[in-house]
């Protein structure tokens, strides 16, 4: 699984036109599922995003997690992270899992988030057009990959 993930001091999305959900101070993961994902990728994003260290503590130094800020999680279904733009002006979604498989996984991120958070996370429509926005704190933007298991 690959992530774009954003420390905001609020996001918003909206679905066919209407207010879907929002978030102030937390994280927004744009989330993208690989054909070759399983629940292991799930686990270890779903770690990642709850207890990585963005959030600025008491001297000035990102050293506080989601968790520990109790801040809110958006998590938004992004097809086109996986995009590859080697050859030709077209992109190509190759390595993007199918709605039968990358449904699964998101909806597992989205639970197993939820259950290590103690509390409801924030997510679009899977496959809908969508506009998003934010506001971008720091900025922070980070691209985590499961598959690479590094920041």
């Amino acid at each position: 699984m690959r992530a774009v993930l954003q420390r905001v001091s609020s996001a918003s999305v909206e679905a066919a036109g209407s207010p879907k959900a929002s978030i102030g101070l937390g994280l927004v993961a744009l989330t993208a599922v690989e054909t070759s994902d399983t629940f292991a990728d799930v686990e270890w994003l779903a770690k990642k995003l709850v207890q990585l260290r963005v959030f600025s503590g008491n001297e000035g130094r990102m050293d506080l997690s989601l968790e520990e800020v109790d801040g809110g999680l958006m998590v938004i279904s992004q097809f086109t992270l996986l995009g590859v733009t080697r050859k030709g002006t077209r992109p190509s979604w190759h390595r993007s899992a199918g709605p039968e498989q990358a449904v699964p996984l998101y909806e597992g991120l989205v639970r197993r988030t939820e259950a290590l958070l103690g509390k409801s996370v924030v997510t679009g429509v899977f496959g809908a057009e969508m506009k998003l926005s934010l506001t971008n704190e720091g900025p922070v933007t980070l691209i985590l990959d499961s598959k690479r298991k590094e920041i």
